[in-house]
């Protein structure tokens, strides 16, 4: 058994909790990382207080209460010399550049992980991105020990944007705890007035995701405009907040939908929704490899779903209990959801193997792998 004092000092750093997908795979290493192996430290670059009740005892928390993550150089580099890391495991691309941006101030010793969210090329070309972010990949990706991904169609894509070398990249699945997932996704809310509970007779179509753009959420909401032509009690649920829920909310009254969409907003545990989903909806316009879609997956409810990347198709192709969209629209979406849902008999549920490689029996152990293989590449 290795004693506390050998144990590898590992800092994981997220802008804040309680955000999307990599916000909570982070939260997922940070509690099941073996506490015996590691020093596990969460740094929290936005946010002001440590929040430590949420995370279990061994993980210490530093909340370092910056405004915007661009501005955390000083008390990041603090950070860094005061907890001396043996590994940097960073989670978020604009974090993943400040990381990299300050890699030869951290020292020769550390070894620096970053882990890739989303496909850079269709992150890119939607257009959304600072112009400089392009040449950011290029530039301080190559300093990264390891660059992680959670497809081989990412980090194909990477390799080719950002000239990465093959031997650096790593293709790692999301850890999802799929016990946890199907535990509270059986929890029926006991009272109609619960925000858990879906009104009226359906079917129940439920988005999970930040309210921006990329997640597509507009597409949905025209695709259930068509929908509800036959099927007229067909209803929407969106968890999740942004920037784009004003015009989100907009087009939903356009559409004269505004009893048949809910806003919920963020919810820490989405799948408390899942017992009286109909079906999940990924209707992203991209995506990596969203955790949304793999929980909804944990619990076996229909997907319906748009060609998000290369990995999100390759992952559902010729799944029973999957319907894949044949391009990104509205209309190819609702195409599959009027496919699926005549199929579906009410609160149906499949059992999607394919999601089992993403298990934390499964998913925690590469990690681990990979941090133990950057630290020999590190040694003298």
């Amino acid at each position: 058994m290795v004693s506390m004092a050998q144990r590898t000092r590992v800092l994981l750093l997220i802008p804040h909790l309680g955000g999307g997908g990599a916000e909570r795979v982070t939260e997922s290493l940070a509690r099941n990382l073996s506490q015996e192996r590691f020093e596990i430290h969460l740094g929290l670059v936005t946010q002001e207080t440590s929040d430590e009740g949420s995370l279990p005892s061994w993980v210490t928390v530093h909340a370092l209460g910056e405004r915007r993550v661009r501005n955390a150089a000083v008390s990041l580099l603090r950070l860094v010399r005061t907890i001396k890391p043996d590994v940097i495991l960073s989670s978020m691309a604009h974090l993943n550049f400040l990381v990299l941006l300050l890699r030869p101030f951290v020292g020769g010793r550390t070894a620096v992980l970053v882990r890739q969210n989303g496909t850079v090329s269709a992150a890119l070309a939607s257009r959304a991105l600072p112009a400089y972010t392009r040449l950011a990949y290029r530039l301080l990706y190559r300093r990264a020990d390891h660059v992680i991904c959670q497809t081989e169609a990412m980090a194909a894509d990477l390799a080719q944007l950002t000239g990465v070398p093959q031997e650096k990249l790593a293709v790692l699945p999301n850890p999802v705890d799929l016990g946890e997932i199907r535990t509270t996704a059986k929890e029926m809310p006991e009272h109609k007035e619960a925000p858990e509970h879906l009104p009226g007779p359906g079917p129940h179509l439920l988005g999970v995701g930040r309210l921006a753009r990329e997640k597509g959420f507009d597409l949905l909401i025209n695709a259930i405009a068509s929908v509800r032509r036959q099927f007229p009690d067909a209803d929407l649920t969106l968890v999740g907040a942004g920037r784009e829920e004003h015009s989100l909310r907009e087009l939903t009254a356009e559409l004269g939908l505004k009893h048949a969409v809910r806003f919920a907003g963020h919810m820490d545990r989405p799948a408390k929704l899942f017992a009286g989903a109909s079906v999940f909806v990924l209707s992203s316009r991209h995506e990596g490899m969203p955790n949304a879609l793999l929980e909804a997956a944990a619990a076996g409810l229909p997907l319906v779903a748009m060609p998000a990347s290369g990995g999100v198709t390759d992952l559902l192709r010729n799944q029973p209990g999957v319907w894949l969209s044949h391009n990104i629209s509205a209309d190819a979406l609702a195409t599959s959801l009027l496919s699926a849902l005549p199929a579906l008999r009410p609160g149906e549920r499949f059992r999607h193997a394919f999601v089992d490689q993403f298990s934390l029996q499964c998913a925690i152990p590469a990690y681990q792998a990979l941090i133990d293989k950057a630290l020999q590449e590190r040694e003298p």
